[in-house]
């Protein structure tokens, strides 16, 4: 089974994926790590990130997979160094590119051929696994996502003034809702579903009431 989660930046996908994928059993994938593996990579040759040509060989090269939960890159674990400032930096650059989004894709279908998962990301739904079992497109108003990620930024040690936070997820959200491939867009079949009101905990049950209603085939799931 595939659940889909997409969504806007700071709605809450990682925190409630990976719990709602905990409590089904299921591989937890957050689509948007093999995107900064790549960019970690880049960051690590002798190629200059702005060069094109080369961010699409190191991509072409690199070797993606899960082990316990953890991303490797080419055998390594770098789920630590994922979040780094020169990583922001770029991500969104090599990310935007039709060729590194293939690469990723074509990665993100072989892992879901062998196990259950709950995938998150901004175009899960509508391009990676158009025909997920289940689909959710998770939102929340503008300023509570703000403060959603006001809060895990300052959780972390890190400090940022909240109009500058506040603006730099506006300019993603312009920049994911418009991009010319696989821009984030709500599936037509997914179930749209505001956290505004709800705790993480009721996230997290509205997705699961929604996964257990699409189980078929004798599954059973609990």
């Amino acid at each position: 089974m595939v659940v889909a989660i997409d969504g806007p930046a700071g709605v809450g996908k990682s925190t409630v994926a990976r719990r709602s994928a905990a409590e089904a059993g299921f591989l937890y994938v957050n689509s948007g790590s093999f995107y900064r593996a790549i960019t970690l990579a880049v960051l690590g040759s002798a190629s200059p990130p702005d060069d094109t040509e080369a961010v699409l060989r190191v991509a072409r090269a690199c070797t993606l997979e899960i082990r316990n939960g953890r991303l490797h890159l080419d055998g390594r674990d770098v789920e630590d160094l994922l979040h780094s400032d020169s990583v922001d930096a770029w991500v969104a650059t090599h990310s935007a590119l039709p060729e590194v989004r293939a690469i990723v894709n074509s990665r993100l279908r072989e892992i879901v051929a062998a196990d259950d998962v709950v995938v998150e990301g901004r175009d899960i739904g509508t391009v990676v696994f158009p025909n997920a079992q289940v689909k959710i497109f998770l939102d929340a108003q503008p300023g509570e996502r703000v403060r959603r990620r006001l809060a895990e930024v300052r959780a972390k040690g890190d400090s940022v003034a909240e109009e500058q936070l506040a603006a730099q997820m506006s300019e993603r959200d312009q920049r994911d809702s418009t991009r010319a491939d696989a821009p984030l867009a709500q599936a037509p079949d997914a179930v749209y579903l505001d956290s505004t009101p709800l705790s993480i905990e009721g996230v997290e049950e509205a997705i699961l009431k929604v996964v257990r209603s699409r189980v078929t085939n004798g599954k059973e799931f609990h």
